[in-house]
């Protein structure tokens, strides 16, 4: 029941990406020592970046970046992902794997890494 539960949650914050795909990874200031896991019930969105950076948004407006070991790929053009997980956390060591919007199929799957706290940079306001 929690995969499931979590699948939707990515599912939908990566749907919402999908209409502002922006091709800049914006900047962030470490904010903290690395976290190995974070609970699952305090994610609110995943904003893929890139192949390789995942920002996580949780309660109290705090952000996380994952930056994988290796380029995950179709993960930056799809901004989706799924994963399993039994312990109520999503970790480090655990697996993500690229949700294709087409077809129901699924793509590569990748390992995560550390939750980086970070301070992300606020785009600046468009003028015109």
């Amino acid at each position: 029941m929690r995969l499931g539960l979590a699948m939707t949650v990515l599912m939908l914050s990566g749907a919402a990406l999908a209409r502002d795909r922006g091709p800049a990874v914006p900047e962030a200031v470490p904010a903290g020592a690395p976290r190995t896991c974070v609970p699952i019930s305090a994610l609110r969105e995943s904003l893929v970046r890139s192949d390789r950076v995942i920002d996580f948004h949780t309660v109290g407006d705090r952000y996380y970046r994952v930056t994988l070991p290796q380029a995950c790929p179709g993960l930056g053009f799809e901004r989706r992902f799924g994963y399993a997980t039994s312990i109520g956390q999503l970790c480090a060591q655990d697996i993500i794997t690229v949700l294709y919007t087409t077809g129901g199929m699924r793509g590569a799957s990748c390992g995560l890494a550390p939750f980086q706290p970070v301070t992300i940079a606020r785009r600046p306001a468009k003028s015109g």
